[in-house]
């Protein structure tokens, strides 16, 4: 029975695991853009935007689903072509407002679908496409 409660104990504390996206520069050759790892706070989406130097998030070129908590190796299929040197934004946005449950509805400063934010910060991280 300790061995029971010493293997679930654990378990709150990786559910409250500050949400986060972790990925490297990368090839896109594939049409394929990966992040390592996700930590969502809910079931909800890897979206990826194109983005600047201004690092404000763009359009939409990009989207995964992913589920709450830590989800290893997320492949988003990439739905316009982007160019080595591109600044892209890997973002996770949730499930919320959208008319339909595991369909991607969000467009650009739209609510259905919308970033997670966290202490008014978007969880996301900046890669660039080599």
């Amino acid at each position: 029975m300790t061995a029971a409660f010493a293997a679930t104990a654990g378990l709150p504390a990786l559910a409250q695991e500050t949400p986060m996206v972790e990925a490297s520069d990368q090839s896109v050759a594939n049409g394929v853009v990966s992040a390592e790892r996700v930590v969502a706070p809910a079931n909800g989406w890897l979206v990826v935007h194109r983005t600047d130097a201004e690092m404000k998030p763009g359009p939409v070129v990009g989207h995964a689903p992913i589920r709450e908590g830590e989800t290893a190796d997320v492949a988003a299929i990439l739905t316009e072509d982007v160019a080595s040197g591109d600044m892209l934004m890997l973002m996770v946005h949730g499930e919320d407002g959208g008319a339909e449950t595991g369909i991607f509805e969000y467009t650009l400063g739209a609510t259905e679908d919308g970033p997670i934010r966290m202490d008014d910060a978007l969880v996301m991280t900046v890669i660039t496409a080599e």
